[in-house]
């Protein structure tokens, strides 16, 4: 089985992610945010392709080949179910990874964490990032993408608990 959980910077995917590999046996996390950080520092900006020249690592060429490729191996090695916690609004990009993704895996689930702007800038500020960054600047990217319907299911975080969203997201994956 493979979990992919979608949302914005600062809505909690990490969270929920730890925690769901807290309650289901046999998971562990994948975190596709490693293999841009790896190619951030290997494709520098002298040899990166024009569409690839922009401040978003998920826009270098390799990131979504590397990781679908990185989420089979791991599935293969060690025959554990991936939580995969990962903010991607792009919606070509989220379709090559989702299907990339139920080719490993026939049971692969996607759920998108929601919340409104303000809660996500609260929790951005709770873990310690500074107004205006990086992060920040993604948030209206995020909610505007994310009223796509290809990007359900949606659970809205506002006013459930941490070990409310897990339940969530056990039960629908059984």
């Amino acid at each position: 089985m493979i979990i992919l959980i979608n949302g914005a910077f600062g809505v909690g995917k990490t969270t929920v992610a730890e925690k769901l590999t807290s309650k289901l046996e046999n998971s562990m996390i994948f975190d596709p945010e490693e293999v841009g950080y790896m190619l951030r520092n290997i494709v520098t900006d002298d040899i990166k392709l024009l569409h690839e020249k922009t401040d978003d690592f998920q826009d270098i060429q390799l990131w979504k080949s590397l990781t679908v490729h990185i989420a089979g191996l791991l599935k293969n090695t060690y025959g554990k179910d991936l939580i995969i916690p990962m903010t991607i609004h792009n919606k070509s990009y989220f379709h090559y990874i989702l299907a990339g993704l139920t080719d490993i895996d026939e049971s692969t689930y996607h759920f998108c964490l929601t919340a409104d702007r303000e809660t996500i800038h609260d929790r951005l500020r709770s873990r310690g990032e500074t107004e205006g960054n990086w992060c920040f600047q993604q948030t209206e990217k995020c909610l505007t993408s994310y009223q796509d319907p290809c990007f359900q299911a949606f659970i809205q975080t506002e006013d459930l608990s941490l070990d409310e969203i897990t339940e969530i997201i056990k039960k629908a994956v059984g």
